[in-house]
Order: structure tokens, then sequence, then C-alpha cells
């Protein structure tokens, strides 16, 4: 009987060993699982955070990424606009400086073009043979000729002898003392003054009456 019961009570305590390991296993693993799971999550997360960081990986772009690269777009458009407004300007100012550079040459071609016939028409006078009298009419004629072609020019003489002094077309060489004619009166012409349009191109050399009596 006390053997009986002696094998009773050790069979029990094999039995509760046995249960606690298979406790303990369980456990294990269902803590190897539950670890399993949080390295998965883990590497779940690191995935979605490069992602989300990362452009090429997801093909996904965050939100500051996409205003960086707006603003990229922007800049790389003002930069081709300035470009294209340099290049522009550099077009025009050559071209400007061309023609300003054609105008220097050539401006006087049109001041030259008509005082040749008045040249031609000194050569025909060297080669006639004349008297004095038709030389002199000839000289007249040419030199109307020549006013003619200044005129076109908008280039005129200035009105001298029977004017009043004016120091602004007029240069005074001397002052005569006389009471055939009004006080500061231009008397003679020495030389002819020429004025282009309102500009002045040399002032008339004159005498200029000195009256005591006025």
């Amino acid at each position: 009987m006390g053997k009986a019961n002696g094998r009773s009570e050790g069979e029990r305590l094999e039995g509760q060993r046995l249960e606690r390991q298979r406790s303990e296993g369980q456990r294990s693993e269902a803590e190897n699982s539950r670890l399993d799971l949080e390295h998965e999550l883990q590497a779940g997360n690191a995935i979605e955070t490069a992602t989300a960081m990362d452009p090429a990986v997801g093909g996904e772009v965050s939100a500051p990424d996409s205003e960086l690269q707006k603003v990229k777009a922007e800049r790389d458009s003002l930069l081709d606009r300035l470009a294209r407004m340099q290049a522009e300007f550099e077009n025009v100012r050559r071209r400007n400086a061309k023609e300003q550079q054609d105008f220097r040459d050539y401006a006087a071609a049109d001041a030259i073009r008509p005082l040749l016939p008045v040249l031609d028409s000194f050569d025909r006078a060297l080669t006639v043979k004349s008297d004095a009298a038709e030389f002199r009419n000839g000289v007249e004629l040419i030199y109307k000729q020549l006013l003619t072609a200044l005129a076109k020019l908008s280039v005129q003489p200035i009105a001298a002898k029977g004017e009043t002094f004016d120091p602004h077309y007029h240069e005074a060489i001397e002052m005569v003392e006389t009471s055939n004619a009004p006080d500061h009166q231009v008397i003679e012409e020495l030389q002819r003054g020429y004025k282009y349009k309102d500009r002045l191109l040399r002032p008339a050399m004159v005498k200029v009456a000195k009256n005591p009596g006025h």
C-alpha cells in the first residue's frame, strides 16, 4: 500500500514537470512569434520612412520635396528667360553700334552729292576760253549754283551789311566813326557768315559804325 502511494506521488510530480516544460515551451514560442512580429513591423516602418524620404523608392514624393522641385523649376525658367534677354540685348547693342558706325562713315555722302554739279561747272568754265566779262558771268553762275546746293542742305548765309550789329551772328573787326550810318550798324562785310538750320557755323566778320551823334 505504501509502495503504491509512492509511485502515484512520483507520477504526479513527473506529470507536473512535463506540464511546466510544455507551458514554458509554449511561452517561448509565443515570445519568439512576438519578437518576429515586432521585427517585421520595424522593418515595415523603415521601408515606409525610406519611401517618404526618397522619391526613388516607392515613386512617391513628400510635400517638402514637391515644393523644392517647384522652386527649382521656377528658377530654371527665370534663368532661361534671363539668358534669352541678355542675348537679345547683345544683338540690339551690336546692331546699333553698326548703324552708328555706318552713319559716321557715310553721313557726309548726302552733303557731298549736291556739290558735285558745282565741280562740274568749274570744270567746264576752266576748259572754255573766254574774255574777262564772260568768265566773271560764269563764276557768278557757279556761285549761285553753290548757294542753291548749300540751301538744300539747310545752310544759309547770315545777313550782315545794313543790319544792326548782333554779337550772336556778327564778329566786329573794326569800329568806324561815321555820321552816314546809325550807331552800331554793320557798314561793311569782310567775310560772310553761315548758319546750319539754327546753329551758327561761323559769324560774319564785319565793320560796325560808331556814330557820335546818336
